[in-house]
């Protein structure tokens, strides 16, 4: 399933040095993605789950770890995703990058415009479009998920949809995501689990148990992608 591009929220105005660095970082990450990303060999697990979402009529909130954007990225490119980026200069730069693969960028993290670029995510939902979050970015801690998709999924009916990607030769930075950037034509593994519906009555105490059980999901998903290979 493929779709337009939507709308972007306004972001943060940058200087003028800021916006020539961020275009460079975006063309490259742009080619750079593209280029090893097509050489992957995927392996998947779990394409039901989204299936059964769009099944009900809804839409699905993609909610993965920071450290995966790269394989993350290039995997669902084209469908018109709108992904909460930061406001900050880095977050320019990978809005720019992932614009070019179909997907639109909601501008706020959880401690800038949060609530702004929750609202923008609602509005693309109610629009036909998926969303998507970095659920520990984007600065971390790292592993630890944030509340932004039980949020967005109470507001809109749309269902939590959790997946991990696991690459067998790949490279590790040494920030604070560990961040992977796959080995080109490497073996890799899209682990993706049954949707999490939030009740639009759900209470206080109902949404915690939600959050708790989305962080369950998603680190079970990373232990058992880590332990592929």
């Amino acid at each position: 399933m493929r779709a337009n591009a939507p709308s972007d929220a306004e972001p943060r105005k940058l200087t003028r040095r800021q916006r020539i660095k961020a275009g460079l970082i975006a063309w490259t990450g742009y080619f750079v993605i593209g280029l090893v990303g097509r050489t992957l060999r995927w392996q998947t697990v779990g394409d039901s789950h989204l299936d059964d979402i769009y099944k009900t009529g809804n839409r699905a909130i993609f909610t993965f770890w920071h450290g995966r954007i790269f394989p993350s990225t290039y995997y669902w490119r084209r469908r018109g995703i709108v992904v909460m980026t930061s406001m900050n200069a880095d977050g320019e730069a990978i809005a720019q990058c992932i614009r070019r693969f179909g997907y639109g960028a909601a501008r706020g993290s959880s401690s800038r415009g949060g609530f702004r670029a929750l609202a923008q995510m609602a509005r693309e939902i109610r629009r036909g479009h998926d969303a998507a979050f970095t659920i520990d970015g984007p600065r971390g801690p790292r592993y630890i998920a944030k509340q932004g998709p039980v949020l967005l999924a109470l507001k809109t009916g749309a269902a939590i949809f959790c997946f991990h990607i696991s690459m067998k030769r790949k490279i590790q930075l040494s920030s604070w995501d560990e961040f992977q950037i796959p080995i080109p034509f490497t073996p890799a593994v899209i682990l993706q689990a049954p949707p999490i519906w939030v009740p639009s009555e759900a209470s206080e105490e109902k949404l915690r148990e939600i959050h708790h059980e989305m962080q369950r999901v998603l680190d079970d998903l990373r232990q058992r992608g880590d332990a592929w290979w």
